[in-house]
């Protein structure tokens, strides 16, 4: 999302910032579920391979899911205005 005072748009805006989210949500819970996956496809896999210096490699996908969940958090300034403005 762009750094904008939110406040300061009109209710079109805010829409148009409303539709942006929902897909942003979108694509963020794919490459949550794509990360996720990776990770218990190498966890699985080098429980099986007795390897466990494999899961070193497995803190770059947590390290992405953390980020993506955490910028979730920080659109909900957005849904606060909008159920402020009744326009749900």
């Amino acid at each position: 999302m762009k750094k904008k005072n939110l406040s300061e748009l009109t209710d079109e805006q805010l829409l148009i910032e409303k539709k942006e989210l929902k897909k942003s949500k979108i694509i963020n819970a794919i490459l949550i579920g794509f990360l996720a996956g990776i990770v218990i496809v190498g966890i699985v896999s080098s429980i099986f391979a007795k390897k466990f210096v494999v899961l070193i490699p497995l803190l770059f996908p947590i390290y992405f899911i953390y980020k993506l969940v955490s910028n979730s958090k920080k659109n909900n300034e957005l849904e606060v205005l909008l159920n402020e403005r009744n326009l749900n």
